[in-house]
């Protein structure tokens, strides 16, 4: 399968993953797309090899997660996420649109941010009905098949905040050098506090942190690519004062400097 390069975007030393890991993406059917991104399956044998550990940068949305330890629902990560992946097995998953999980439950997202809790928390017993049924599946597309069916059952129509949530999301992901959570709340005819109050409620983080991220992003994926070098100018590119607070940030979410991810890139 080709390498599916946005997708590949926030696994983090992207190389490496893939010469340890087998990376799917499945595109949803027709009629969830609206509110579902993508479905993704990793699979990985390390029987009589050291496991490995594979670190992720957060998107702005939810995740199902079916594992081999059980299946979870994961809001947003404002950290980075870490996954030790030993022996041999399979997680799919189902990546939601910025703000549309919020149509599944009545929990603001900002409660399930950085957190994953059985399917079973916030479906009852069809959750846990749900997880036995995709563990007795065999294959990536047949588990789809079946998520794809308990979605379809529980989406009636789309819900007018969250795809403005999305559409606002989607617009940060292009904003110019520099812009702030006030610029976005301007543009998008909403005061800042009401801009806050629906990335509570639909996203489950704030605009600055969505902002942030997608610079950080960018910078982690020019680093992989081989850009390497010349901080200064990495950190104006992407809106930063200086230097400085640029690689402060970079090590906060990735847990190195960018020349000691440089070097573990090579």
């Amino acid at each position: 399968m080709p390498v599916d390069v946005e997708s590949l975007r926030g696994i983090l030393n992207p190389r490496a993953a893939q010469e340890q890991l087998a990376f799917s993406w499945h595109p949803p059917a027709a009629d969830l797309a609206c509110v579902v991104k993508r479905h993704w399956a990793v699979r990985w044998d390390f029987r009589g090899r050291e496991a490995f550990l594979q670190e992720v940068l957060p998107h702005p949305c939810a995740n199902l997660c079916f594992e081999p330890g059980g299946a979870s629902v994961h809001g947003v990560i404002t950290r980075r996420a870490s996954h030790l992946l030993e022996g041999k097995g399979m997680t799919v998953g189902t990546m939601f649109r910025p703000g549309a999980f919020a149509s599944f439950t009545t929990v603001p997202m900002a409660e399930l941010a950085d957190r994953g809790v059985p399917l079973a928390a916030v479906f009852g017993a069809d959750g846990t009905s749900l997880e036995l049924e995709v563990g007795a599946r065999a294959g990536a597309l047949a588990r789809i098949e079946a998520i794809e069916a308990f979605l379809r059952a529980r989406w009636s129509s789309p819900d007018p905040a969250a795809q403005r949530a999305e559409q606002i999301i989607a617009w940060m992901l292009e904003a110019p050098v520099g812009t702030r959570a006030t610029d976005v709340a301007a543009l998008h005819g909403l005061s800042t506090r009401a801009l806050q109050r629906l990335f509570h409620r639909y996203v489950g983080a704030g605009p600055k942190w969505v902002l942030q991220r997608y610079r950080l992003h960018e910078a982690a994926d020019r680093i992989a690519a081989g850009d390497r070098g010349g901080w200064a100018e990495a950190a104006t590119d992407l809106g930063y004062a200086d230097q400085a607070h640029f690689i402060r940030d970079f090590h906060a979410l990735v847990g190195c400097t960018p020349g000691a991810y440089e070097a573990a890139c090579v």
